[in-house]
């Protein structure tokens, strides 16, 4: 039988008052329980969020530098056991060992960045029009901050709304997603082990419908964050704001590369896959639409064929491409393949499940790429979350924009072009939060702002980079006249 792993509150690893636990499985052999974990109720989240508010007051002051060691030493403890946190990703989410290795190393460098900022923290000191005036700002933390996270990234994520949160001198509930909560429990072991003081960070594993209603409405909360479905964030957002909380809801995306007609075809097809097909697609800023000119249509469908169908499926510990996370996510993504089909759009590449004796047990979807695709059928206007790729051709460059702009999402885009003027209309026009130029939608530096327009976020506040702290401070202006 795995292990059975258990949430932290107040500093203790506790089992839930409901007494039930959830298996995780193995997405390429869902006969393996990884680990099984507390299946907790509202009542577990209540007496975290009391934890929480216990130790808020005593971790805010808290000399920022001191905090910034804690986050450190965490950093460090990462690093030392990246090995195995990589082979628990690939065992958990399914990405391949190369996916899951950078994933790792992006929480281990976020803990080290955070932890190097809170020496640069504190406000900012002005010019007073009156003389004898200090005038000055005063940042402190907001409190209680509950931050709910998703399964596809399980360690980056959670590392990108922690290490902030913490640094700022906020004390912390973490709801990781019930399917794959092993990396984000990683973070808080290490961070227990830095000596984090008790209180200032609590993680509870459990369904959204209980743990994260409660972390969204709990009156010991002061701000939420959440990355997720649009659908849900925004059920989220709907919860949270009802007394005031501050709130950032990061959500979907229905990303699309352009690919223009001086644009080298080989070249672009390389940008494309890596978008669409990286993490098996199971990414926000995944590409799911190339807006390709006519000029070169054939030509790049030919390409992205073949980029699709060289891709070796597998267990991630060997393979190019691993398993949608579970068998549900697998049925949504065949469901759609259906509906573009009935649509009218023609399947060139991928489309089903493979065959072959190490695919027979997990839940592997082929790479899979439409041609023929109009805007208005639902495989170019919904979030299919999986490795298929609409290639919907253009005549121009103004109704290569119209396109990219015409669905209910703005979170990352990408232009493929030689064309200077091209380049700057499309990063003064396009609605999308990441905007790239001759790269895939997909990948984010961490010292810079990250999030969306639109239905792909709440437009509130931006994640990472000193963006990442503002939403975790709240400033004060002090007036002191000597």
């Amino acid at each position: 039988m795995a292990d059975t792993r258990q949430n932290y509150v107040g500093g203790e690893w506790t089992t839930a008052d409901t007494g039930e636990t959830v298996d995780v499985v193995n997405p390429a052999d869902p006969s393996e329980v990884v680990y099984t974990y507390q299946n907790s109720g509202a009542e577990d989240a209540a007496t975290a969020a009391d934890a929480a508010a216990a130790a808020a007051d005593d971790w805010g002051a808290t000399p920022a530098p001191e905090r910034g060691d804690i986050l450190r030493e965490a950093g460090d403890i990462l690093a030392d056991r990246k090995q195995e946190l990589t082979e628990l990703l690939t065992d958990e989410e399914g990405k391949t060992h190369a996916e899951a290795g950078g994933e790792v190393q992006r929480a281990i460098d976020i803990f080290h960045y955070y932890a190097g900022k809170t020496h640069d923290m504190g406000g900012d000191v002005k010019s007073s029009s009156g003389q004898n005036t200090n005038l000055y700002t005063v940042d402190e933390p907001v409190g209680v901050v509950s931050l709910i996270t998703p399964w596809n990234y399980p360690i980056a994520i959670p590392a990108w709304k922690m290490a902030p949160a913490l640094a700022a001198g906020n004390a912390v509930l973490l709801k990781p997603a019930s399917v794959a909560p092993g990396p984000a429990h990683a973070i808080v072991e290490a961070l227990d082990e830095a000596g984090i003081p008790d209180g200032a960070v609590n993680l509870v594993t459990g369904p959204g419908s209980e743990v994260g209603t409660e972390f969204a409405t709990n009156d010991a909360v002061d701000a939420v964050s959440f990355t997720g479905s649009s659908q849900v964030g925004n059920m989220v957002y709907d919860q949270a704001t009802e007394d005031q909380k501050r709130v950032q809801m990061e959500m979907g995306g229905k990303n699309p590369t352009l690919v223009m007609d001086s644009a080298d075809v080989d070249e672009a097809a390389d940008i494309v896959a890596g978008g669409a097909f990286g993490v098996t697609g199971q990414a926000c800023t995944a590409t799911s639409r190339a807006i390709v000119h006519e000029d070169v249509y054939d030509d790049f469908v030919d390409a992205i064929t073949g980029r699709a169908e060289s891709i070796e499926i597998g267990p991630g510990d060997e393979y190019d491409m691993g398993p949608q996370v579970t068998e549900s996510e697998l049925e949504g993504t065949l469901e759609y393949i259906d509906i573009a089909e009935e649509e009218g759009a023609t399947l060139v590449a991928g489309g089903g499940e493979p065959e072959g004796d190490h695919l027979d047990d997990g839940f592997y979807v082929e790479p899979t790429v439409f041609t023929d695709v109009q805007n208005d059928m639902r495989i170019a206007q919904e979030e299919v979350f999986g490795p298929v790729l609409a290639v919907i051709p253009v005549a121009d460059y103004e109704e290569a924009l119209e396109v990219c702009n015409d669905v209910e999402y703005g979170l990352a885009a990408s232009l493929v072009s030689n064309d200077h003027s091209e380049i700057n209309r499309f990063k003064r026009d396009v609605e999308a939060g990441v905007v790239k130029i001759n790269e895939a939608t997909t990948g984010l530096e961490l010292h810079v702002p990250f999030g969306g327009f639109k239905n792909s976020s709440s437009e509130t506040w931006r994640e990472q980079g000193d963006a990442g702290l503002d939403f975790y401070t709240i400033s004060k202006t002090v007036y002191e006249n000597y």
